[in-house]
């Protein structure tokens, strides 16, 4: 199976949303909580502002077979705030993929670094990519749960 990826679309808010969710229900779970994974991927979305949300960021989105797997995000100031992969796709390059897609841009907006915000579940991922540690945060409170988390960067070399 190809992975592929492409920029992100508004007829993309709802896959991307049920990637997050399947991403943080199925796979975070093993790292978080019951409490804390209903508080990081709640039942309900309003998938309009989750658009405007993706739409205000350059966004990735990675498909199997013409279908949404994963997404990923960054911001014009270097924050990659998003990289989920639907737990049905895990294991399979999505992520590879799309943080390879996120660098690409990072570096044509001439980055010199790309930070992450990464879980317990996504840090050893981000650090086989080639990301670093640079904090631990003890306190990363989301909807009255605390999630702890890592902020990690990846140096761009030109």
């Amino acid at each position: 199976m190809t992975v592929s990826v492409r920029t992100y679309q508004p007829e993309d808010a709802e896959p991307t949303w049920e990637s997050y969710f399947h991403a943080i229900r199925d796979t975070a779970s093993k790292d978080y909580s019951p409490e804390q994974v209903a508080a990081w991927a709640p039942e309900q979305v309003d998938l309009e502002e989750w658009n405007a949300r993706r739409a205000a960021a350059h966004t990735f989105v990675a498909l199997i077979n013409d279908q949404v797997v994963g997404f990923s995000d960054l911001t014009d100031g270097g924050l990659l705030d998003m990289l989920f992969v639907h737990s049905s796709a895990t294991g399979r390059g999505v992520a590879r993929a799309l943080v390879s897609a996120v660098v690409a841009k990072g570096r044509s907006l001439r980055l010199t670094e790309i930070h992450t915000h990464a879980s317990r579940t996504a840090r050893p991922a981000f650090e086989r990519f080639g990301f670093e540690v640079t904090r631990a945060n003890e306190q990363n409170w989301i909807r009255g749960e605390n999630l702890p988390n890592y902020d990690m960067r990846l140096k761009l070399s030109s």
